[in-house]
């Protein structure tokens, strides 16, 4: 399931659904299913952005005294 967003595409789990809401024990709240694992999903599924933390890879910039001259 793609996003409308991006191109990338994405599965279906709880812990992005907007239906859904986190609960502490790292579990998902779902006003149709109930208690359900962050990884699972069922046909209810709305993708929300907002709620996917993308993984961001750090590049290691190597930088010259001279490249900060004017």
């Amino acid at each position: 399931m793609g996003g409308k967003l991006t191109n990338v595409k994405i599965t279906p789990q709880c812990m992005y659904c907007a239906r859904g809401v986190s609960a502490a024990d790292n579990t998902v709240l779902c006003p149709k299913k109930g208690v359900m694992q962050p990884f699972s999903s069922c046909r209810k599924f709305k993708y929300d952005p907002l709620r996917r933390q993308p993984d961001f890879k750090s590049e290691k910039m190597d930088f010259d005294p001279d490249d900060f001259v004017l």
